[in-house]
């Protein structure tokens, strides 16, 4: 009996150590446009690392031409983040300490920059939205930009529409 007790305590104290090690209900990046050829997309993921990559324009065209804002968007695609991809993730949030970050980055007097926006959820029910032109908020900020960039590429995306 006394064992018996010992496991259920072991997995309530197990189950309430994993709830609480989810900071983030949903993290979202989305890279806006530039005068140029910047790519344009949206990454939204979930805790159970479930995403949606929503590909606007220039994700994956090599030679790029203003032209492309002519063709329609390039679609929207699911996938699940690899999880040692999705931990490197919120190593990086956690080394960012994303509530003590400015909302906002980057000065406008440059006109042709593309803004980047970080959306995260915590799941306290609080939210930070950090919007950064030019993306070259902090340097922490950049290897997350850059982390999202690449989720494009290295992740396994299903198109649904």
């Amino acid at each position: 009996m006394k064992s018996l007790l010992s496991l259920f305590a072991i997995l309530f104290l197990m189950s309430c150590a994993t709830k609480n090690d989810l900071k983030y209900s949903k993290i979202e990046y989305e890279a806006g446009a530039c005068f140029g050829a910047c790519p344009m997309f949206k990454i939204t993921i979930n805790p159970d690392r479930t995403a949606v990559f929503e590909a606007e324009h220039f994700n994956f065209t090599k030679n790029v031409s203003k032209a492309e804002f002519s063709k329609p968007r390039e679609g929207t695609f699911t996938g699940t983040i690899k999880k040692e991809d999705y931990d490197k993730l919120i190593a990086l949030l956690d080394s960012l300490n994303p509530k003590s970050l400015k909302n906002k980055y980057g000065e406008r007097n440059i006109t042709d920059l593309p803004t980047s926006y970080l959306r995260i959820n915590f799941n306290d029910g609080t939210s930070k939205t950090i919007e950064d032109y030019g993306k070259h908020g902090t340097k922490k900020l950049e290897e997350v930009y850059h982390f999202f960039e690449n989720l494009r590429f290295n992740q396994t995306w299903t198109k649904i529409k």
